[in-house]
């Protein structure tokens, strides 16, 4: 079976448990104590030797990085529709996995770690600017689109997802936004939606 390591309020480990649920993969949850510094501990520095969350294992394959793990099990078990082969259609999805790693982790995944885990050696102010950017720039894009990029749901909204959804925890205001909430609120409706703290299902009407 398919094992997960992570922590409950990753952003980064649930985007995995995401794509595992929406691909109705069955998988055994492994908890790393990142507040007790279990990531950095010997046997788990052995899987992953940057001491990082998530960590998937499956069978003999050992991969780290949140985003590389979309690509894996996409390609390993989603088929054409969540990460296509064409080049150009590759190439719009993986531009997503870079803004997730970029403009996203500076701005609202920056911005909630200040608030939430009171790391004070992010610069509030320049993650608060950034998130106001890279939101701008959803909003903008998804004006006339339900979807990030093709037209159906593929790893880059499931990537981007997260800390866009999470951006309160980093008093980052979505109102706005309603272009980039209505996103959120489709997401919430795909088929194997699992929420986590700071992220609730939709409710069924």
């Amino acid at each position: 079976m398919i094992q997960l390591y992570g922590h409950e309020l990753s952003g980064n480990s649930y985007k995995v448990k995401l794509m595992l649920s929406v691909l109705g993969l069955d998988y055994e949850w492994i908890k790393v104590d990142l507040m007790a510094g279990a990531h950095k501990q010997p046997e788990f520095l052995a899987l992953n030797p940057f001491g990082q969350v998530p960590l998937l294992v499956d069978g003999n394959t050992v991969l780290a990085d949140a985003q590389a793990i979309l690509v894996y099990l996409a390609r390993q078990y989603g088929g054409e529709s969540w990460l296509p082969l064409e080049p150009q259609a590759m190439s719009r999805v993986v531009r997503w996995l870079s803004t997730t790693a970029g403009e996203i982790r500076q701005g609202p995944e920056s911005a909630r770690l200040y608030h939430l885990f009171k790391a004070t050696s992010i610069n509030i102010e320049q993650a608060i600017q950034k998130s106001e950017f890279i939101l701008t720039q959803l909003n903008d894009h998804l004006a006339n689109q339900q979807w990030l990029e093709l037209g159906h749901p593929t790893i880059a909204d499931v990537a981007v997802f997260p800390y866009v959804a999470l951006a309160g925890d980093g008093k980052v205001d979505l109102t706005p936004y309603t272009n980039v909430l209505a996103w959120i609120d489709r997401i919430k409706h795909l088929p194997g939606f699992v929420g986590m703290i700071g992220i609730e299902a939709a409710i069924a009407v």
